[in-house]
Parts: C-alpha cells; structure tokens; sequence
C-alpha cells in the first residue's frame, strides 16, 4: 500500500512557512505501519493542486491534502478537489451549527465566510474539527481514500489521531508489521559512524533490516527499520550491535536532545552545574533551561561577554588576560573555576573563543573554542576549532560543552566509555 502527501500553501513555497505537516505526518504514518511513497507541497494555484491531486490517487491507496479548508479567498482546496471528482458541494448544517458554536462560546460574532467551511462534496465523509471551525474531509477513489486535512497544525494533529486514524484501520487492512528505531548520537561524523557499525550489521541487513544516517550540527542520528514479522527481533539486534560498537557515543535512544540527557543525568547523580559563557553569549544556558526540571540543577549562567565582566564576576585575574587573552586556555580555566567556586555547584562550564567573522589570527583563527570544565577534583580545558556561521558556531559549541559534562557524569557513575 503506498501513500502520499500533498501539502498546498504559497507561503511554504515562499519560504514564509516551515512545512512541520511533511515531517509530522510522515512519522505518525510510519509509526502505523504505512509506507509514505511521495509528499510534495504546491502553491495554492487551481493547476498545481489538481494536478498534484489527479496524478496521486492513480499512484497511491491513500493520499492526503493539507491546507486549503478556511473561509479566505486563498483556501480553494476542497472546491478544486470537488471539480476534479465532479462532485457537487453541498452545505451540511450539522457544520454550520458547529461552526455557530464555535464562535458563540467565545462571545464572538460569526463572519458569514466561515459557511464555506460546511460545504462538503457529495458522498464525503466529514472529520469534526473540535480545535477550529474547518472540518476534514475524505473521499473514496478509484485506489482508496483521498483525505483532506486543515492547514494549522493545531487542528491537523488532533483530527489525524482523532478522527482519521480510527478511519484508517476502518478502510484498509492492516498494514504489515513495521518497527523504526533511532539511535542519537554525538562524537563521531556521519561516515566514520557507518564506518564503526556498517561490517557488523551487513548480515541484518541481508535479511532486510534497513540502515539510515541522519547527520545534524554536532550529531548524527542511525535509524534501524524494518517490516515484516520478525522485524521487531531484526531491529533489536541492530540496536545491540550499535550499543556494543558506539558506546558512550549514543546519548539517547529517544527523541531526547543532549541538554536533556544532560539535565536527566544530574538530576539522578543530585548534582549542579553553573555555566560561563563568552562567545555563546548565554547559547548554552539557554538550551539547559529549555528543559522542564532544569531548576533543579541549574546553578546559574552568567554571561561575561566583557574584560572587565570576567573579572568582576568570575574572578578572572587582569594578568592572565593581559598575558593570555580572553580567548585562552588560562582565561577558561579561571573562568570555569570561578563560576564553579561562586555559585557552589559540583560542575562548572566555561566557553570563550572566537565566533568570527572577524578577530582571528594565525596562531587563533576564527573558530577557536576553550571550553573549561571545573569539577570537584579540579579543571581541565579543551580547546576546538569550530569554523561556522555565528549561529551554528554557537550551537555547535554548546554541544561540545554538553558532552563533556555528559561524558564526565558517566565516568563518575562507573558507566565504561569508549
């Protein structure tokens, strides 16, 4: 069984709009075992929809349209489709009395364009919207169901799993067994990964488990899938060879990121940690605090973007700058210790360097990171060459900065590394 998505919307062929349906969808699809054969977005232009339209339903059993089912002029969706099935549309008071409520329980008066919303095509099949006034709408074809979904993810994503997953399992049978597992990792670029795992894992994939790499700033995710009956039992296997050969270089095997782990790990150890930052400019202590819990070890951030900062907050000594630089080994350390000593915290993160575009020089190019870590048994710098844009330059930074505390919290847990 194949399926395929149709997002419309010019503001995402613009560039307006992230497209999160295409992503969403794609994994809510695979999860139920659906095979997702094509997506593809188009303008909201008469041509480009039905076009899309009439060439997915000779291909696929299911197809699914997102956006287009609103009340304003540019929401023509669901009267193209109409034409395209020379299907009449016909208002269905059941919606409009929806719609009516809709508005009325917040005091609001109803835009006579809203109606719109309740015409449905002959012989549709209505999927309530309890998020919004525009309903789904579904339609058999000559392969299976064509599927029309409200653009705002709001409303998508509860009518999927409300409304059109029961539907699913209703109109077709049931697919066959699929199992995806992803493993995030950190440490190790894309092709030195499948370097590591791809000679041991060849034999699981001769019996059809399927290998993929996703590689990110500072990450790369392995995803192990697999149909069929024994799937779960091949994707098992595959996650066992790549514990054994990627150790400590997997953070997680959930949809967790490395702050997350990282606050997850000092939670459990009853440790805190306090942040220095410099060249992130407060990157790192924003990710951390982006963690629900991260009170609980988080110390405090400070930002001593300034000399004259570092030396009034962290204890920085005037000497070491005027010797070393801000941007240098002895000024990390320092940083990192004081931090650590003024806020009392069992570990302590420091970031300086130089972010660019300008600044560097020969023996300190653009790109060069000191990150000093305080522990209780003292500080230990380290010092990369991170060469990217501003953002990714602070991102990626922040990342190395969370694997050392990572790395660090499971030493001293007695968990091997490798």
């Amino acid at each position: 069984m194949q399926v395929e998505i149709i997002n419309t919307g010019s503001e995402l062929m613009l560039g307006f709009v992230v497209n999160t349906h295409q992503q969403w969808l794609c994994r809510q699809l695979s999860d139920l075992g659906f095979n997702i054969e094509r997506q593809v977005a188009v303008h909201d232009e008469a041509l480009a929809i039905q076009q899309a339209v009439r060439e997915a339903i000779q291909r696929a059993e299911l197809v699914i349209t997102t956006g287009g089912l609103g009340p304003t002029s540019d929401d023509i969706t669901r009267d193209l489709i109409a034409q395209l099935f020379d299907k009449p549309l016909r208002e269905d008071p059941k919606i409009v009395a929806d719609i009516e409520q809709f508005f009325a329980q917040r005091s609001r008066q109803m835009p006579a364009s809203t109606r719109v919303q309740a015409m449905v095509p002959e012989g549709g099949v209505v999927l309530w919207n309890n998020h919004g006034t525009a309903p789904g709408l579904a339609l058999p074809t000559p392969r299976g169901w064509l599927v029309m979904l409200p653009g705002p993810p709001r409303e998508l994503r509860p009518m999927f799993r409300d409304q059109l997953v029961p539907k699913l399992a209703q109109w077709f049978s049931t697919p066959v067994p699929f199992v995806c597992k992803s493993l995030k990792t950190t440490g190790l670029g894309e092709s030195f990964l499948e370097e590591r795992i791809a000679p041991t894992l060849s034999g699981l994939v001769a019996q059809g488990l399927g290998v993929g790499y996703c590689a990110r700033v500072g990450e790369v995710d392995v995803r192990f899938t697999a149909r069929g009956d024994d799937s779960a039992q091949l994707v098992a296997e595959a996650v066992g060879v790549a514990r054994e050969l990627l150790g400590s270089h997997i953070f997680s095997e959930t949809e967790s990121d490395l702050a997350s782990v990282v606050v997850g790990l000092l939670t459990r150890q009853n440790h805190t940690v306090a942040i220095a930052e410099s060249c992130t400019g407060g990157y790192l202590a924003n990710r951390i605090t982006n963690v629900p819990g991260a009170s609980a070890v988080f110390q405090a951030g400070l930002v001593t973007y300034s000399n004259a900062a570092k030396i009034e907050f962290l204890g920085v000594q005037p000497s070491t700058l005027e010797q070393h630089g801000a941007v240098s080994e002895a000024t990390a350390s320092e940083m990192a210790l004081g931090a650590q000593r003024r806020t009392g915290s069992t570990y302590a993160l420091a970031l300086t360097g130089i972010a660019g575009p300008s600044g560097g020089t020969s023996e300190k190019p653009v790109g060069t990171v000191f990150i000093g870590f305080a522990t209780p048994e003292g500080v230990v710098v380290h010092r990369f060459l991170n060469e990217y844009d501003r953002e990714t330059f602070k991102f990626y930074t922040s990342q190395q900065a969370l694997d050392i505390l990572r790395r660090s919290i499971l030493k001293v847990a007695g968990i091997s590394l490798s």
